[in-house]
Formats: structure tokens, C-alpha cells, sequence
């Protein structure tokens, strides 16, 4: 009997099946290698060529360039075609605006204005939003603020009617023509990093001071949001629709009229919305060039250390932007396709509503808000406030001794003492590591520039505040941002909150920390990380929401624990919301640092204020203004990059 062996198949004989491993990318080796010599190069050429961190030059090049032109502006204001043709032309018809938009709101008189400005709540927004409008702007009155309020009102009306006539023709133009896109967008870029108090030298040197100064700066400042956000939303029309009424032969114009703005009125309402909070945090600003309304409260205050009267002002200034911003919200909600509103029935209301509270408004109330029914926080708040300061003086004085000793001093010494070329080469080469080289060539050119401008030292000051702060900024943002995002009820309960602080004008942080830390360099990072944490709040909770939900399934089911889902899943996922937060909080602290000028925080802030209160020191505070926003592409340029690099690198999948 013979038996038959299975045939075994040789495995070693068979071609082995392969498997797809994710590549490295081949410069991660050499980056191991390469980025600790270089480190080990930097510091090394440091150590030899470092300098004494001597004091910037009064009578540099640029100062004196600037100071040269405003006397140029000064003696041919009345006699340049520049001036006669253009300027004041702008200028007289900016302050006719003006004028008029506050002669329609203080004719009502204060019972009239609250009436029409709640009918024309109800029309756009709804009834509750007419009673909070009404119940808003009866609260500013009572606050003893009325004419401050009217002003603040009319200044910003004006700016949003010129913001919205010159951004939403020119939004459509760069989404319909890709050449006006490509050339709007680094201007604009620009125009969003400038800090709020680099608008306002140019303003006085064109233009004086005053409210046409004020609204123009406030256009210039509010107009990028305008432009974006319309693009976009002409962008977003879907093409199928283009198509389709292009096929029924209709004309640009009508594709124009009849499809694309139609179908972008949601994004257009959103751009005027987002185009108001910017114009109203504007205009509060402006008051440092003679602009009436509640910013003149807060600096009053400001000069007194009165944090009571900031709050009333702060207070006045929320309530403003809630309401407005409701209104446009709700308005936008209302106009979407899916919810058809009969525009000449609401057109109709308005205009009855309208006119019965203007005659109610003439005939019983004058335009000053009763004086007698008014009342004030200031006390209370001014009492609180000298409790806190009186009982935590010796914590606030350790705390700000520890943080300058540990962390501003030895990071501006740092600095200080690099020569200005080893920045520059620092910034080009790291930058391009970090960055790629498209963003590091442009904050390398600003960070030449700044040294051009003769203001290094003072800059580079200016650059370790805003690194300190927003250190502190991030470490605040991203530990609540984490904390809402995965827990709904405190995300619930720190939103009004956020929604407060975002609203709140940057001068009203710099009271409290005036009050607790006195007038130094720490009172303007406490100011900045307060102003900048709650954007930052926003962003990394949306990034970290955003992640994925198989991905956080699939980790719970390996049996990760929150801290591992945390730390291995949802943060390195959410890596461009943290990157964009990062990028945020920059931008938003070297604009509150700036201000932080006012307090004593010294640098480029203080050579900006100079140049405003003393005519000799006109050209150093436009220089600074200047550097202040080379800075500020600097240091956006490098996160936006890296944030991109960060982006285009695919995820390793998961084993």
C-alpha cells in the first residue's frame, strides 16, 4: 500500500506579499542632524558678536523723513492739488456724513431713537430682539452715557455705510476676477495685522483730527472683513445654478443680480455683521485723536485710574455690540432662501413704525436722556476694586517681580543684544525650516526693515512682551479650549463670558491691570493675555470638536484613556486649529501691547503715543507705527507658513 504525502508548498520558494509602509519624509533624517548644529552654530555666533543693547538713535534717517513730511503736509494743506482736489474733498464729505447720520439719530430725540431702533429690530430680527434693543439702549441712558452713546453710534454707522458701499463691489470683483483677488489679498493681509493704533498717525497727518479722521480710520480698519467675507460668499454660489441660468441666456448682469447675490445674501449680511463689531472696537479707539463718544469715557478714565467709570463706558460699549450684532445675526438667519420673508409687507412695517415713533420721539422727548433717572456701577466697582488691591498686593507684587525677573528680562536681553543681521539671518533660516521658504523670505525682509527703521532696540523690546504674552496667552486659551470642548455644560457656562470679553474695547483691560500691578511692562502682558484668550478659547475648542469622530472611537476602543485620547489623538489632530489660535493670539497681543503704552509697558507703544501728544516726536511715532506692523508680518507670516507646511504633511495611518 503506498500512501500519498500532501504536498506541502515552500514558503520560502514563494514571493512574499508587500506591504505598504508609510514613507518618512527624506529630510526628516538630515533635519535631526541639522537643526541641532545649527542651534549649537546660532548660539555660538551669538556669544562672539553680541552687542552692548545701546539705545536707538533720536535723529534717525526715518524720523526725520517723516517729520519732513508733515511739515510738508502742514504748509501746502491749503494750497496742493493733493490737498485742495482730494483730501479735504474726502475729508468735507466724510464729516457731511458724519453730520448727517448724527442729526437723523439726535432729531429723534432719546424716546424716538430707542422706538425706531426697536421697530427696526422687530422688522429685521424679531420681537425679542426689539426688546432687547430697546431694553440696551435704555440701559446706556440710565448709565448717565446717552450723548456718548449717540456719538459712538453715529460714527460707527457712518464708517459701516462707507465700509459696506466700498467692500461688498469690491468682494464680488476679486471672486469674479482672479487677478483683482491675487492683488487685494496681500493688502489686505496687511491691512487685518495692523495693530489698531497704527491707523491713526496717517489719519492725523491727512487728515487732522476729529470725526472725519476717526470714521476714515475706522473704514480702513473694518473694510478687509467686508471685502473677504463677500468674496466668499459670491464664491460659494454653486455652479450648477450659475450653469443652469446661464444656459436660460442670462446676462452677466442678470447672473449678477438675480442668481449670485440672491443666493451670497447670507455671507454679504455676515460681512456687515463682522464689518460693525470691527468698526464699533474702532471707533473707541479713536477718541485718542478727538473722536466724541464712550471712548473719550474710557480714556478719561484711564488718565484718572478710575476702573468704576471704564466699566460703566466698558458696560455701554457691550451692550452696543450685543444688540447690533443680534440684529444683524437674526437678519441673516431671516434672509436665507429657506425661510422667504415678503420684503414690502417688512418694508411697509418699518416705514409705519418708523414714523410713528419719529413723531412720538419730536413731540415728548428732547434729545438729552432725563438725567434724573440715572444710576452708576462706578462705586461699587471702584470699591471692589480697592479691596482687591489692598488685600492681594504682596501676591501681585511677587507675581509681576517673578515674571519680569524670570522671563521678560532675560528673553529682552536676549534679544536686545542680537545684532540685527544674525535676526535676520536667524528668521531666514530657521523660518524656512519651520515655515517654508515663501514665509520666511517676507518676515525676514520686515525683520530688516524694522532695523532700517532705526528702532531695533525698542523693537525687539516690543518682541519679547509680545513672545511672553502670548506664551501665556496660548497656555490660557488652550487649557480652557480643551476644557470646553469636552465638557458642554462649562462651554455653556463661560460663552457669554467669551462673548463679553471679545466685545469689551481693548483700553477697559488695561484698568484692572493698572489697579493691580501698577504702571510696568507686566500690567500690559496681563492686559494682552485677557484680550487674547478668548479668540484663542474659541479656536481650539472648534479645532479640537472638529477631530474626527472615528478617529476618537477608534482610540476609546484600543482603550485610551482621556488623557491618551488627549494628548495622542485629538491635539495632534487638531493641529492647524492650534496653529491658527497661536496665529490669532499673536496678532491680538502685539495689538494690545501696543496699547499697553499708555501704562508704562515703554518700547514701540510708547514711541506711538509720543508721536501723537508731541509734535517734535511726530516721525519716531509714525516709525514706530511702522515697525509695529512689520513686526506683526513677521511674526504672522511664520505661524500662517508653518501652519501650512503643517497641513500638507499627510498623517501616518494608523497601523
Amino acid at each position: 500500500m503506498t500512501t500519498t504525502m500532501p504536498r506541502v508548498a515552500v514558503v520560502a520558494d514563494a514571493p512574499r506579499p508587500r506591504v505598504a509602509r508609510p514613507r518618512l519624509p527624506r529630510s526628516l533624517p538630515r533635519r535631526r542632524i541639522v537643526v541641532p548644529v545649527l542651534i549649537l552654530a546660532t548660539v555660538a555666533v551669538y556669544l562672539t558678536v553680541r552687542t552692548a543693547g545701546a539705545v536707538d538713535t533720536d535723529d534717525a534717517w526715518a524720523f526725520r523723513f517723516f517729520a519732513d513730511l508733515r511739515a510738508w503736509v502742514d504748509a501746502n494743506r491749503d494750497t496742493s492739488p493733493v490737498f485742495l482736489y482730494g483730501v479735504n474733498y474726502l475729508r468735507l464729505a466724510v464729516a457731511v456724513l458724519d453730520n448727517t447720520v448724527h442729526a437723523a439719530l439726535t432729531g429723534l430725540g432719546w424716546a424716538g431713537l430707542i422706538a425706531a431702533a426697536g421697530a427696526l429690530a422687530a422688522v429685521l430680527a424679531g420681537l425679542r430682539t426689539a426688546v432687547l434693543t430697546i431694553a440696551a439702549l435704555v440701559g446706556c441712558g440710565l448709565l448717565g452715557l446717552w450723548p456718548e452713546t449717540v456719538d459712538t453710534l453715529s460714527l460707527t454707522v457712518s464708517a459701516v455705510l462707507l465700509a459696506v458701499l466700498i467692500g461688498v463691489p469690491l468682494g464680488m470683483l476679486s471672486a469674479r476676477v482672479p487677478v483683482v483677488g491675487a492683488a487685494l489679498r496681500p493688502v489686505l493681509d496687511a491691512m487685518q495685522i495692523m495693530p489698531t493704533f497704527a491707523y491713526l498717525a496717517p489719519m492725523t497727518l491727512l487728515f487732522s483730527i476729529g470725526e472725519p479722521a476717526a470714521v476714515i480710520a475706522t473704514l480702513i480698519y473694518a473694510v478687509p472683513v467686508t471685502i473677504r467675507i463677500t468674496a466668499l460668499g459670491i464664491g460659494e454660489v454653486s455652479a450648477t445654478t450659475v450653469e443652469a441660468a446661464t444656459a436660460l441666456g442670462s446676462t452677466r448682469w442678470q447672473l449678477l443680480g438675480k442668481v449670485r447675490l440672491p443666493l451670497a445674501r447670507p455671507s454679504i449680511v455676515l460681512a456687515v455683521n463682522q464689518t460693525i463689531m470691527m468698526a464699533l472696537s474702532m471707533v473707541v479707539v479713536t477718541a485718542l485723536i478727538d473722536a466724541p463718544g464712550l471712548g473719550q469715557s474710557i480714556v478719561e478714565a484711564l488718565e484718572r485710574v478710575d476702573v468704576g467709570l471704564a466699566f460703566d463706558a466698558g458696560l455701554a460699549i457691550v451692550v452696543l455690540a450685543v444688540v447690533l450684532d443680534r440684529i444683524t445675526t437674526r437678519a441673516a438667519y431671516r434672509s436665507m432662501p429657506a425661510r422667504p420673508r415678503p420684503a414690502r409687507r417688512a418694508a411697509v412695517l418699518l416705514a409705519a413704525l418708523t414714523a410713528v415713533a419719529g413723531v412720538v420721539g419730536l413731540a415728548n422727548s428732547g434729545a438729552e436722556f432725563p438725567s434724573g433717572w440715572g444710576f452708576s456701577f462706578a462705586p461699587a466697582v471702584n470699591a471692589a476694586t480697592g479691596w482687591v488691591e489692598l488685600h492681594s498686593y504682596d501676591a501681585t507684587e511677587a507675581l509681576k517681580n517673578a515674571a519680569s525677573t524670570g522671563l521678560l528680562d532675560p528673553l529682552q536681553n536676549l534679544l536686545v543684544t542680537t545684532p540685527w543681521w544674525l535676526f535676520v539671518l536667524v528668521v531666514l533660516v530657521f523660518g524656512s525650516l519651520a515655515s517654508g521658504l515663501r514665509a520666511a523670505i517676507p518676515a525676514a525682509l520686515a525683520a530688516a526693515g524694522v532695523a532700517a527703521l532705526g528702532l531695533w532696540q525698542h523693537a525687539m523690546q516690543t518682541l519679547a512682551t509680545v513672545l511672553v504674552a502670548t506664551a501665556a496667552t496660548m497656555v490660557c486659551g488652550v487649557l480652557l479650549g480643551v476644557r470646553c470642548a469636552r465638557h458642554d455644560r462649562f462651554a455653556r457656562a463661560v460663552r457669554p463670558l467669551l462673548d463679553a470679553a471679545q466685545t469689551m474695547p481693548s483700553f477697559v483691560y488695561l484698568l484692572p491691570a493698572v489697579a493691580l500691578f501698577g504702571a510696568s511692562r507686566f500690567t500690559a502682558v496681563v492686559a494682552a493675555v485677557i484680550y487674547a484668550v478668548p479668540p484663542v478659547v474659541r479656536l481650539v475648542e472648534r479645532g479640537i470638536r472638529d477631530v474626527a469622530p472615528t478617529a476618537v472611537e477608534a482610540a476609546l476602543a484600543a482603550g485610551s484613556t482621556p488623557r491618551q485620547l488627549l494628548w495622542k489623538v485629538q491635539l495632534p489632530m487638531a493641529r492647524g486649529g492650534l496653529l491658527l489660535a497661536a496665529n490669532q493670539g499673536i496678532v491680538m497681543v502685539l495689538a494690545m501691547v501696543v496699547v499697553g503704552g499708555l501704562v508704562g509697558a515703554g518700547a514701540l507703544g510708547y514711541d506711538v503715543v509720543a508721536g501723537f501728544a508731541q509734535r517734535e516726536d511726530f516721525g519716531k511715532g509714525l516709525a514706530a507705527g511702522l515697525a509695529i506692523v512689520l513686526l506683526g508680518v513677521l511674526l504672522d507670516r511664520l505661524t500662517q507658513g508653518a501652519g501650512r507646511r503643517l497641513d500638507a504633511v499627510p498623517r501616518r495611518p494608523s497601523p
